[in-house]
């Protein structure tokens, strides 16, 4: 299994961390479980990137015509769809979702690799633009990212990004009506070739009735109207479909979803925000949560320190008449927000303590306690370890999948033996190292511990299924692997 290619710098760097969160989401769509979409991912990343490299080092230069190629992100993509088709021919088909293998023994696949001219509108008018504008209308219509975002990304004045995506998108018309007149086709679709362009020019132009029952019937006219049809909201999946081909639909809602989840309200240490006013209402969240923290921790100190205070022997006492004193359990080790504070909660009463003699209301708070715990505010070393003797609530595979001097690609694998509705994973890691991007969940970092909440599409998980994502990640020194796995706050048992 090829390892993923070594940026060359840090552009390049950066570049892989977007490009490697689009090919593994269409990666997981073509494939049947996270294993298969893991090594398909890094096969086509690797076999892509190549391809863009030689390209890119075989340019011409001083001329003013460029080899007519896709951006990045769409030829990683087809790369995807070209390595399936691979797998598929060399007997490792049974590792692909069954619609997919269905899809490229058909017609529609063969467009792909027939003649070019017969290949889909959408495919040939994307490639036919200059780069930056390719890359500015993928951005901003089929990864579905905000417009000042895609302007800073691409160097671009945000105040004319506006401006700019709508040139491209005339220009992208423009290139895909010329190639459909170019497309052989019949005598009846050349006769509607010029009415579909003047109909889809305009949005208060009317259909004519012969040309909409062509178009239910004719594949190849379909795509053109979409192409050309810039207002009404098709032009993403007209992108997506015509570029990527089988799962360009479910890709294009995949990414949408990602980036809502990726950019919405409250996600720590986003700096993909146009402004700033978010990001300091975010800060003073975190403040007031940090704040009741403390208070709930002073507190808890308070009533420990008056529960501890020795008291005469003359039988006055300071609780409810009638009521037994319980005596006092030991402390917990403390949080490590507040290391020189006494702890927060207690532990349980000694098992030598019959569970007859402990308060129903003292037991319940302590269960209340245990299961409401904020993630990342407990010591690593206080998390209770599951019995060997008992089956543990979740398993979980960690796979470094790839490794250069600052950086590093891993996945998390987590089989839950019970359902689930949503879920969270919390793990810590030894040495320092810094989450950059993860895909698949929302991920947020407390000094050493890191959490990765559900998307709203992988919310739910059978018994006994499997959640998994990958991050992008930073390390200094040693990049030793994490440890003390939580799932939803029940700790994991690692596979070996």
């Amino acid at each position: 299994m090829p390892d993923l290619p070594t940026p060359q710098d840090a552009t390049e760097a950066a570049l892989f961390s977007e490009c490697w969160d689009a090919v593994l989401a269409y990666a997981d769509l073509c494939t049947s479980g996270s294993t298969a979409a893991a090594q398909l991912g890094r096969e086509a990343f690797a076999h892509g990137v190549r391809e863009a490299r030689a390209a890119e080092a075989g340019q011409v230069r001083g001329t003013a015509r460029r080899p007519a190629r896709l951006p990045r992100i769409p030829l990683l993509l087809t790369s995807v769809r070209t390595t399936a088709a691979a797998w598929e021919e060399e007997g490792q088909g049974h590792k692909l979702d069954p619609d997919l293998r269905l899809w490229l023994h058909s017609d529609a696949a063969a467009r792909y690799t027939g003649p070019p001219l017969q290949r889909p509108l959408a495919l040939r008018g994307l490639r036919d633009l200059q780069q930056p504008d390719a890359e500015l209308l993928w951005f901003a219509e089929v990864e579905a990212l905000p417009l000042p975002l895609v302007a800073r990304r691409l160097g671009l004045d945000p105040a004319g990004a506006a401006e700019e995506l709508q040139q491209v998108r005339t220009l992208f018309r423009d290139r895909c009506h010329r190639n459909h007149l170019d497309t052989p086709m019949d005598g009846r679709c050349r006769s509607y070739a010029r009415l579909l362009d003047a109909v889809t020019r305009s949005s208060a132009a009317e259909t004519p009735g012969d040309l909409s029952r062509h178009l239910a019937t004719c594949v190849q006219c379909a795509e053109a109207a979409a192409c050309l049809r810039l207002h009404g909201g098709g032009l993403p999946g007209a992108l997506a479909g015509g570029v990527i081909g089988w799962g360009g639909l479910a890709y294009l809602e995949r990414r949408r979803r990602a980036a809502e989840v990726r950019l919405g309200a409250g996600r720590p240490g986003s700096t993909d925000r146009p402004g700033g006013e978010p990001e300091d209402g975010e800060q003073k969240a975190r403040v007031a949560r940090n704040g009741l923290l403390v208070a709930a921790v002073l507190v808890s100190v308070l009533a420990l320190g008056v529960s501890l205070m020795p008291f005469g022997g003359d039988g006055d006492d300071l609780g409810s008449p009638g009521v037994d004193r319980q005596p006092v359990a030991d402390s917990a080790p403390p949080l490590p927000s507040a290391p020189s504070l006494p702890p927060a909660t207690s532990k349980p009463a000694d098992r030598d303590t019959p569970a007859s003699q402990q308060p129903d209301k003292t037991r319940k708070a302590e269960d209340e306690n245990r299961h409401t715990e904020p993630q990342g505010t407990s010591s690593p070393t206080g998390r209770a370890e599951p019995d060997e003797n008992e089956d543990p609530a979740c398993r979980v595979e960690y796979d470094l999948v790839n490794q250069w001097p600052d950086g590093f690609q891993a996945t998390v694998t987590v089989t839950s033996t019970r359902p689930l509705d949503t879920w969270r994973v919390a793990w810590s890691f030894r040495d320092g190292q810094q989450v950059g991007q993860m895909w698949d969940a929302s991920v947020s970092q407390d000094g050493s511990r890191v959490s990765a909440a559900a998307a709203d599409y992988n919310k739910s998980v059978p018994a006994g299924g499997d959640l998994s994502f990958g991050f992008l990640a930073s390390w200094r020194g040693k990049n030793s692997p994490p440890y003390d796995f939580e799932l939803n706050g029940h700790a994991c048992v690692k596979n070996s």
